[in-house]
């Protein structure tokens, strides 16, 4: 078996099959830890009964809108402060305080100042994403070749050039590696954004199953939530593998 997804798999049976079996024989609670068959059937049923859908989309518009918007910002701020070190002095001192506290915790506030619509789970995304991708792009132009830019200036290439060549190319690899934890971060900020306070989405249903103490929808939204974000992990390592064609050769 020289295959690890059909490993994967077959672990996954197996631990799904043991936890059915434990569940069925009284070995756990199911009140607390409710077996896969019946978590099954609660996802079935938000499906099939469509009341998922409007949760589901409210979830993933806020994500992306704050993936989009981090990615861009972060980027930026990321090249503004590699390049001009009068940038560096005021960023970097402030992207390692928001990379230091857990930024989560500005869930509460986003919702005082933008309300418990859209906009306060967009704005706490895109503070998640934008901190991971700013150190992304900053490291990777200060890890590029100094005897690179050197040559290229003396060579009478300019500041354009020099981004455009060097700088850019160098750090794309730092941007697809961030990326992937910036998706995660992504819908980290929009349920837990809706989880403080919302009226919709994921984590607006998590917070209702868990004050029903209803274990079963709470796994299932889980189990929606990481489906979700492997999608989007696979979406971006079909775009890196694009972009990277020379390290995948």
């Amino acid at each position: 078996m020289d295959r690890p997804w059909l490993r994967q798999l077959l672990a996954l049976a197996l631990f799904l099959g043991l936890w059915e079996g434990a569940a069925r024989a009284g070995l756990v609670n199911p009140f607390f830890l409710p077996p896969p068959s019946q978590v099954g059937g609660v996802l079935l049923t938000l499906v099939a009964e469509g009341s998922i859908w409007p949760h589901l989309y409210a979830t993933f518009l806020a994500a992306l809108m704050g993936l989009a918007a981090g990615i861009g910002a972060g980027a930026v701020l990321g090249f503004a402060g590699a390049l001009l070190p009068c940038v560096a002095e005021l960023l970097v001192p402030v992207m390692i305080l928001l990379n230091a506290v857990p930024r989560v915790i500005l869930a509460p506030l986003f919702v005082i100042w933008l309300g418990i619509d859209l906009e306060s789970k967009v704005a706490l995304a895109f503070v998640l994403v934008a901190v991971v991708m700013f150190f992304a792009v900053y490291s990777g132009i200060k890890e590029v070749d100094k005897r690179l830019v050197e040559r290229v200036r003396t060579l009478g290439g300019g500041r354009w050039l020099l981004l455009r060549e060097v700088y850019v190319p160098s750090v794309i690899v730092w941007v697809m590696g961030g990326m992937k934890v910036a998706v995660g971060f992504a819908f980290t900020g929009a349920v837990v954004g809706e989880f403080v306070a919302s009226s919709r989405g994921l984590g607006y249903l998590l917070s209702f199953a868990q004050s029903t103490y209803n274990a079963a929808l709470s796994l299932a939204l889980v189990i929606l939530v990481i489906g979700f974000v492997l999608l989007l992990f696979a979406t971006a390592g079909l775009l890196e593998r694009r972009l990277l064609r020379w390290k995948y050769r």
